[in-house]
């Protein structure tokens, strides 16, 4: 279309051609990935010329050439020099054929979708981008975009950098400080139970119910958009029990698939007063739902004016979260 406008078009192409699958399919047939790569790369070059797509055959590059990748390396090392790359343990979807770490998508039902093989959790140390590092920075810019981008994809955009603001919290237990993160602080009087995520490190030691163990088995390979995505709320108690740190409540704690070790700290306070997923939790297993913010019917998520909760009773959201934090920062 552009040709025919009078344009000078530029189409090259590239092949997406490195990494652990190239490898098992050589390793299968017995080859030299690199020999098995480059043969099936002539392949489609020869078939898509034979098409006569527009590409600009003088301009093709392969990932797995190293004039290409030697740049991933440069890029890489100079984000590391300056405090980008970090290294930590988190859980990540395994297959225990291909020997490789899965992507979400790429776990069908529970299996790998390569080889149909049960997929299981695995904690392995990885590397990592400081992206959030960027995140205030990307959301102010995208203002520049107001009316210049579709409105959907503006708001998808600033899902997926996903700022939120809230305060870590310290929740006392017998097997030391459970921390939750929470973007309304000012709910903490209408927290009557936490929930931590199956993988959580405490959970070893919070636990004093034989349950527990059985509903692990039966969750632990569930991938996190499918646990995440579940309309039906599973859960045990664990049989220990968490201090409220603003009225010294003792409120029990559940383990729940519901909660992912991948977001916030693997915990969480559940208010099921003014959340639906705990209000729906604590309907399901009969737990106590208190309103300690007026507003609407119940759950109610909205900003409100705080109720039954000490020393922010009678002020309006904003100043609740404020006053809720300064009295958590001066208690330690």
């Amino acid at each position: 279309y552009w040709v025919q406008k009078g344009f000078n078009v530029m189409h090259p192409i590239g092949w997406d051609a490195f990494g652990l699958p190239a490898e098992n399919a050589a390793i299968k047939r017995g080859e030299n990935p690199r020999n098995w790569t480059y043969e099936n790369i002539a392949i489609q070059k020869a078939s898509m010329r034979r098409f006569a797509c527009s590409f600009d055959w003088d301009r093709v590059l392969n990932t797995c050439d190293p004039e290409y990748y030697k740049w991933n390396q440069w890029l890489f090392l100079e984000l590391y020099k300056k405090g980008l790359a970090y290294r930590k343990d988190s859980a990540v979807n395994w297959c225990p054929d291909c020997q490789t770490v899965l992507a979400n998508e790429q776990v069908v039902a529970g299996l790998c979708e390569r080889c149909d093989t049960p997929v299981t959790k695995k904690k392995l140390n990885q590397w990592y981008f400081k992206i959030t590092n960027y995140a205030d920075r990307l959301l102010e810019d995208m203002e520049q975009l107001e009316g210049k981008w579709p409105e959907k994809v503006l708001l998808m955009q600033r899902n997926w950098i996903g700022r939120s603001e809230g305060a870590e919290v310290r929740f006392s237990t017998e097997a030391g400080p459970l921390t939750v993160y929470t973007t309304r602080p000012d709910t903490l009087w209408g927290a009557t139970f936490c929930v931590i995520a199956p993988e959580h490190p405490l959970l070893p030691a919070l636990n004093k119910n034989p349950a527990v163990e059985a509903y692990l088995q039966s969750v632990r390979n569930r991938a996190d958009l499918d646990r995440a995505a579940a309309k039906e709320k599973t859960g045990v108690f664990t049989g220990s029990y968490a201090t409220n740190p603003v009225n010294g409540e003792q409120i029990p704690i559940w383990v729940a698939d519901y909660v992912l070790m991948s977001y916030g700290t693997g915990a969480i306070m559940a208010v099921p007063g003014h959340d639906e997923r705990d209000y729906a939790f604590a309907q399901a297993f009969q737990l106590p739902i208190k309103r300690v913010v007026e507003g609407g019917a119940l759950p109610f998520p909205e900003e409100g004016i705080s109720v039954d909760s000490g020393l922010i009773s009678g002020l309006p959201t904003p100043k609740a979260k404020a006053s809720v934090i300064d009295f958590l920062e001066e208690n330690g």
